[in-house]
């Protein structure tokens, strides 16, 4: 077993937890409960387990309602606990090592920290995804997840989960109960079934739980606040067995599941919530603005969850049952994101070329507002891609959703997580030192003979042995990928989730146990563009210029460009994908198609309905790059890496238009999801709104898939990075997330200040 730190972070975390409302000792108690349910349960149905787990947790867990909550449910998260992913605590039966350490140290009582350490102990054998690290990781390729010191990452997680919202609508609880009991009557001993009917018992428990702190804090509530806790035991009282019939019933159930199965992002919400919404305005039930607070208070809540780069809430596009109802929600919802600028939920829109002008126009209005938020989805572009790349029907590929950093899964249906992430640019730098990475001498080329520099007569002798790497790889991750699913499915089912994801209840099983309907999965890649451009450099200076040789190059590298300080400018002078360049460009299509339909191959071999890359990051091209050696498109060693489908900052200099023409260059139909991320300054955006309107209309029409604007002043970037304390509201947008740009890491706000701002000077 190869050695790892168990107790290293293990996930990024920008937007800080708030912390525990339980005291001390009470969360130890629920924590050592949580292990003797776990252990009790050991040998038996793994569904049963968790069934027991599961009631130690809640309601016990949920925090207390604030004083603004329109709706009800707050969580707390422990050490020790159960969840779906490593955002919210962990992945099924979860211990974070580092924050046991951590509550440890806030004990006084030895007494207390001994018995700490005994759940310390007990879950090194037990924690889901140790579990998975020990039989995964190696010495020199696969690392922890974030060990940026190897150049491909894994982790077990299940991301993403778009849960079947429409049904638990459609069929409430007792609907729901039904469905199974029918099921239960072929297979009465199917312990799938018997547990998932025991979590919609929990979920019954925890409304009536959280009617009875509606009613404590009714207790001395003004006249209006005691209405709008009483409206909300009476959603509870209705939602316990019967399908909701009013919007703020509906918010009410979907919220509570949604808390319970542990999931962060939420869907076409539009769609769902859309009719609700549409019939009580209609009927004079609620005024307009009860419905902003309703939506403002959902929006506070997912905030409050603090889970960085998710919270998807989509609304438009293709698809919707009923499109004029869900637009009454768009409208609504478009309003609350501009006005709140939070950076969670991820308000995703989609468009078609035939949406209304007032849309476009609401969304560019928040987007000039500084918002961050619509990101934009081209469902012209998308769902012909997804119908290829996931090998499903326009149907089904119409229910499309983003998710985290922008990967798809088909709501309710599939399953699409990114349990590995790869860095080209350091397998590049690897291929360029004879299998050894720069940055610290460790050989990583595992069984592939990498040739040395003096062998590469030719460009395609270089990039055949890179692709030779490259493919070595991408076994060892879709063999990763898939690892990840058997293991979670040995440990847990996710019964929650698995009750709302087609076809688990036809089929009597958990999701990853053969009930997932599309068993998908994604592979996160970073450093695409620095990789292409490096590559177009050497192919430029050595093989079809001979400026210089390639051992010239590299030495240069290897040296981080001291005293060669022309190497250096002629390799960042060379062309650079993102100024709608043939050469740059065509290189970078060239290995995305390599990657991408590598990557694709493997996944559909091993038995997944689809394994699809994804170009985003989440910071993570910042924290790579500072373990990844100089690079030959210019990059020094330990700089940030480009953002997603991106330029390198400042390599695109020929303006918008020309940037747009080299993103949408890619074939969308070879991955799952693709940042692209464009920066404008207010005067530019907002001062020409037709011009920009007219600009991403054609963009989106020339193949575009995706866009995500941020909209801000670069001075006000830099006073930021000076001040800080003035600047505690500026958002932007990262990549497949937003932040507050103080909260970031002085070198991810360089790598967000080098992107290239159009201002009114350079609109093209």
């Amino acid at each position: 077993m190869v050695k790892f730190d168990v107790n290293g972070a293990q996930n990024v975390e920008v937007s800080k937890k708030f912390p525990c409302e339980k005291p001390l000792i009470k969360q130890l108690e629920i924590m050592e409960q949580y292990t003797a349910a776990h252990k009790a349960f050991t040998g038996q149905a793994k569904e049963m387990r968790e069934v027991e787990c599961l009631n130690v947790l809640y309601p016990t867990l949920f925090r207390e309602i604030e004083p603004e909550d329109k709706i009800i449910g707050r969580i707390d998260f422990l050490p020790i606990g159960f969840g779906c992913v490593t955002s919210l605590g962990g992945v099924g039966h979860y211990c974070v090592f580092n924050k046991l350490l951590a509550f440890k140290d806030e004990l006084e009582d030895e007494s207390l920290k001994k018995r700490v350490d005994v759940l310390y102990d007990y879950w090194l054998d037990h924690d889901v995804k140790t579990l998975y690290c020990k039989d995964v990781l190696t010495e020199d390729t696969i690392g922890r997840f974030i060990d940026v010191n190897y150049p491909m990452i894994a982790t077990a997680r299940l991301s993403g989960m778009m849960l079947d919202y429409q049904k638990l609508i459609d069929l409430g609880i007792d609907g729901l109960r039904n469905e199974i009991q029918e099921q239960m009557k072929g297979s009465p001993d199917n312990q799938f079934y018997t547990a998932a009917l025991k979590c919609l018992d929990l979920f019954v428990t925890t409304a009536e739980h959280l009617q009875n702190m509606a009613w404590r804090h009714m207790k001395g509530a003004g006249a209006k606040r005691k209405k709008e806790l009483q409206t909300i035991w009476d959603s509870l009282e209705k939602v316990k067995s019967d399908k909701p019939e009013t919007f703020h019933q509906a918010l009410q159930l979907f919220w509570l599941y949604a808390l319970l199965a542990g999931v962060i992002n939420y869907g076409r919400l539009d769609d769902y919530m859309g009719p609700f919404l549409k019939h009580d305005l209609e009927t004079g039930l609620i005024t307009e603005e009860e419905a902003y607070e309703y939506v403002k208070s959902l929006w506070t809540m997912i905030e409050n969850r603090r889970t960085t780069v998710n919270g998807r809430i989509i609304v438009g596009g293709r698809g919707r049952r009923n499109p004029e109802a869900a637009d009454v929600f768009l409208h609504i919802a478009m309003k609350v994101a501009k006005n709140c600028r939070y950076v969670e939920p991820q308000f995703t829109l989609r468009i078609t070329e035939d949406m209304s002008e007032q849309i476009w126009d609401e969304a560019l209005d928040a987007l000039g507002a500084g918002a961050t938020y619509p990101t934009i989805y081209n469902d012209d572009v998308n769902i012909p891609a997804v119908m290829y790349g996931m090998r499903i029907d326009e149907k089904a590929a119409e229910q499309y959703v983003p998710f985290g950093c922008t990967e798809f899964v088909i709501q309710g249906q599939s399953t699409g997580t990114p349990n590995v992430c790869m860095n080209l640019l350091k397998l590049l730098t690897i291929t360029l030192n004879e299998g050894v990475d720069p940055m610290d001498g460790q050989k990583k080329c595992g069984a592939v003979k990498i040739r040395p520099l003096s062998e590469f007569k030719t460009f395609d002798d270089l990039y055949g042995n890179y692709k030779e790497l490259l493919n070595y790889y991408f076994d060892l991750a879709v063999d990763a990928q898939m690892y990840s699913y058997k293991l979670m499915n040995e440990q847990v089912s996710f019964l929650f989730t698995s009750i709302l994801t087609d076809d688990c209840i036809a089929r009597g099983k958990a999701l990853l146990d053969g009930g997932v309907r599309y068993l998908g999965g994604t592979n996160e890649t970073y450093g695409n563009i620095n990789t292409s451009d490096t590559l177009w450099a050497i192919k430029h200076l050595v093989y079809d210029t001979k400026k210089y040789t390639l051992e010239e190059l590299n030495q240069a590298a290897l040296a981080n460009f001291e005293g060669y300080d022309q190497i250096r400018k002629d390799c960042w002078e060379c062309d650079k994908y993102g100024n709608d360049l043939d050469t740059a460009d065509g290189m970078a299509l060239d290995l995305y198609h390599f990657v991408a339909q590598g990557i694709r191959d493997r996944g559909i071999a091993a038995g997944m309905q689809y394994f699809l890359i994804v170009i985003s990051n989440n910071q993570l091209n910042t924290e790579w790059g500072r373990k990844t050696a100089a690079s030959l498109d210019g990059r020094y060693s330990g700089q940030y890496m480009n953002p997603a489908n991106n330029p390198q900052g400042g390599a695109n200099t020929s303006g918008p238009t020309a940037m747009l023409n080299s993103l949408a260059k890619f074939e969308a139909k070879y991955h799952g999801g693709s940042v692209q991320n464009i920066k404008f300054s207010p005067s530019m955006f907002n001062e020409n709104r037709e011009m920009i309107k007219a600009l991403f209309k054609t963009y989106f029409k020339k193949g575009g898939c995706h866009l995500m604007v941020t909209v801000v002043n670069k001075g006000d970037l830099e006073d930021a990075v000076a001040h800080p304390e003035n600047h505690a509201n500026l958002i932007v947008r990262v990549s497949g997330f937003s932040a507050v740009f103080v909260d970031l890491e002085p070198d991810i706000q360089q790598e967000l200040m080098s992107r290239v701002l159009y201002d009114d000077k350079e609109a093209q």
